[in-house]
This record gives structure tokens, sequence and C-alpha cells, in this order.
């Protein structure tokens, strides 16, 4: 004979429902509530480094769609000059003649180089006469826009006027001081190559 063979009572019934609601109740928080509070927080934590790391994001590509912005506007106009490497000067000349060809006369003298760390900058001051303003302005465009990095600094221009079997005619007459850059990448240092100022 069992002694657990006798009737729960109405309120031991009660106790027992009561709890076995609790203990599911502690399940519920241990097995359910908790994980899911630690997956939101989890979640939150995620989606904040992600945000940051979206505003990087965002903040490159803006940086790079102002950079291809520039680009557009440096190749506007349809050339892009470049630094040759040292000693380019004989290119540099012929370019220059090439380009003068249309000029009345001209002279063209190379003052002084000078190096700062790989950059090299050939000075020339440039005297030319042309026919005509428009063809004095040619001559400057390709200066200005040609394959060659060539910066003009200083310029002056006037009108001539000259006479020639008893009729005169206008010409135009140009002087300026302009500046090739070329690189050391790539280059080879020779005896006309100045010292480094950059290391003073």
């Amino acid at each position: 004979m069992s002694i657990m063979s006798r009737d729960f009572t109405i309120k031991e019934k009660v106790l027992i429902l009561l709890l076995c609601l609790i203990l599911l109740g502690l399940a519920y928080y241990r097995f359910v509530d908790q994980p899911i509070r630690q997956d939101l927080e989890t979640a939150a934590s995620e989606k904040a480094m992600l945000q940051v790391e979206l505003t990087a994001v965002n903040s490159k590509i803006n940086q790079l769609q102002r950079m291809q912005d520039e680009m557009v506007d440096v190749t506007g106009g349809g050339t892009v000059s470049i630094m040759d490497s040292y000693n380019n000067s004989k290119q540099e000349i012929s370019f220059l003649n090439d380009v003068l060809s249309a000029a009345t006369q001209y002279t063209i003298s190379f003052t002084n180089i000078t190096r700062y760390g790989d950059q090299i900058r050939r000075y020339f001051t440039l005297q030319f006469t042309a026919p005509d303003y428009d063809t004095m302005l040619s001559i400057v465009s390709q200066l200005s826009n040609s394959h060659y990095r060539c910066l003009i600094g200083d310029m002056q221009c006037s009108a001539v006027t000259k006479s020639r079997y008893y009729t005169d005619y206008t010409q135009v007459s140009a002087s300026m001081t302009a500046t090739f850059y070329e690189t050391m990448v790539g280059g080879t240092a020779d005896a006309g190559l100045p010292a480094d100022s950059s290391a003073q």
C-alpha cells in the first residue's frame, strides 16, 4: 500500500498550480526573455557600429565625388598636363620651337633650374612677335594647355605698327615669364641638376 495515495486538497492543488506558474515564469524569464533582451542589445550595438561605418563610407564617397568633379573641371579643356622626368629640356625646346613657328620672330632664354625634393622647375623668358592678335592668343593657349606642365607667369603684350612698302600694318608683341615642371621620378641626375633645396 502506497503512502502517497491520498488526494490533494484544493488548497494544495492551488499551491501546486501557483508553484507551476512560478516555475513557468522563471523558465520564460531565463530561457526566453533574457536571450531576447541580450539579442536586442547586441543588435542595437551592431546598429550603432554600422551607423558609424556608414557615416565614414558616406564621407569617403563625398570626398571621391569632389575629387571626380575637380578632375572633370581640370580635364574640361580636353588636355591634362604631366610632369615628365628630368632631363626633358630637349623635348621642351622642340615643343617651344613648334609652337612659336607661327610667330614672326621669337627669343627664348632659360634662366635657371631649381630643385625641391623630386620637383624640378625650369624657368624661362619668352619674347615673340605675332602677325595678329589671334595668332598671339593661339600661341599662349598652346603653351598653357600643352602636354608638358607649363605655368605662365607675368605676361605683357602690345600692338606694334610697322611700315612695309608704304603700307602700315600692326603686329602683336608679347613677352612673358614661364616655368616648365619636371620630376626626378624616373629621371637621371646629371651635372646640370642643382642641389635639393628641401634638404637645406
